[in-house]
């Protein structure tokens, strides 16, 4: 079986993303769709995809199976639940919603039309989890009672510019995104190997000081002056998680933005920028070289001009060693990958859950479970560390 797709905005990833689902057999048809029609058009005389549509309304009208949704982060929500109401699958981008009322609405939606939804939480296939996954699979850590994990991005690498592309004359208005409302890479990579979700949230947000127009909440359309934040997390099981959420550090972000901490009963994993170590009570691991990853194209790879210098590692990341490459599509081998390599296997699972009628594992339940803690914990800063409590929506169904 095989489906078509529209991909909505043909930025930085989402020509990336369109060109990996132009690479798989399980996709017919990939069709581009921007509300800059020029970068539209490049994206299709550049990857080869299908064709341009004016616009998201018309896209939605079309008999296109799918949409993969790759726009401004605060938008995703509703454009999801629209896309779903369609008749459309849905691949979005991260965070999943900014709101507890627009997560709700993702998963009434699914659960109502049996459409598959996947978020494209690329820490699930960061090198840690995948490693960190499989040894709590095998009893390792013993129990898993505390666990860490951050996503430490300094502005002033790449961010600026990022923000520059995608935000126009006003990019500073939107460079003040409230950093736990972007919680998904530091959580997703924890939730990803432990069984388990948040319950409550204590969370304290740290004001900026650069004085530049960014995190001014005079200038922010989200009335936002937080540029770090620190959550602590009750986990169900009785257990702990810490989320560092970090915009003004002093961090080589652009050698490993995300980075992870398992504490059990039995054994436990730490990271730091460029050492991984596995430590059980008889002694020390270092376990780096199975998580490192190989380039999948160069730094100076013409597709990479509108992209900071010190941005591109995310978007040439291959394969670790840790990974499963046998699983992925043969017209993958040599193709563009990113984020630690997960953007092949994020794509994979998308199209085979909605080729095959299943369940992505990164899936509307476990989306909300990696997403609202965030948006509770940044709720939680704004009352000055406040303890409150995080709704669950539930395990996912066994089926759609």
């Amino acid at each position: 079986m095989t489906f078509s797709i529209g991909v909505v905005g043909l930025g930085q990833f989402g020509s990336q993303f369109a060109h990996l689902f132009k690479l798989h057999p399980g996709v017919s048809e990939v069709y581009a769709v921007d509300e800059l029609p020029e970068r539209a058009g490049k994206a299709v005389e550049a990857l080869g995809l299908d064709g341009t549509m004016a616009d998201f309304d018309e896209l939605l009208a079309s008999d296109v199976d799918a949409v993969a949704i790759f726009t401004q982060r605060w938008t995703h929500g509703p454009l999801v639940v629209r896309a779903l109401r369609a008749g459309k699958h849905v691949y979005s981008a991260v965070p999943m919603a900014v709101t507890e009322e627009e997560i709700a609405n993702i998963i009434e939606a699914v659960r109502e039309t049996k459409l598959v939804y996947q978020m494209g939480e690329t820490s699930y296939y960061n090198p840690a989890t995948v490693y960190a996954r499989e040894q709590q699979a095998s009893g390792k850590f013993g129990r898993i009672f505390y666990t860490e994990g951050d996503y430490v991005h300094d502005m002033d690498l790449g961010f600026y510019e990022a923000y520059q592309y995608s935000g126009g004359e006003n990019w500073k208005e939107t460079a003040s995104y409230p950093p736990m409302l972007y919680p998904t890479h530091a959580i997703g990579g924890v939730l990803g190997a432990v069984p388990g979700h948040a319950v409550s949230v204590s969370c304290i947000g740290v004001k900026d000081e650069r004085g530049d127009g960014v995190f001014d909440k005079d200038v922010s359309m989200f009335n936002n002056d937080f540029s770090n934040a620190t959550a602590l997390f009750e986990m169900n099981d009785g257990g702990a998680m810490r989320t560092n959420e970090m915009r003004r550090v002093g961090y080589p972000s652009h050698i490993r933005e995300s980075r992870f901490r398992y504490f059990g009963t039995e054994a436990s994993f730490e990271q730091l920028a460029t050492t991984t170590l596995w430590q059980d009570k008889q002694g020390v691991l270092d376990v780096s070289e199975q998580l490192e990853t190989k380039p999948s194209m160069s730094l100076d790879d013409p597709s990479l001009a509108d992209v900071a210098p010190e941005l591109r590692d995310a978007f040439i990341s291959g394969l670790a060693p840790v990974h499963d490459a046998a699983r992925l599509p043969a017209e993958f081998h040599g193709a563009p990958n990113g984020h630690e390599g997960s953007h092949q296997f994020l794509v994979d699972d998308f199209v085979t859950a909605v080729n095959e009628g299943s369940l992505p594992p990164v899936n509307a339940w476990v989306a909300a479970r990696y997403t609202l803690p965030g948006v509770v914990a940044h709720e939680s800063a704004l009352r000055g560390g406040e303890r409150l409590a995080i709704r669950d929506f539930g395990d996912a169904p066994e089926s759609l």
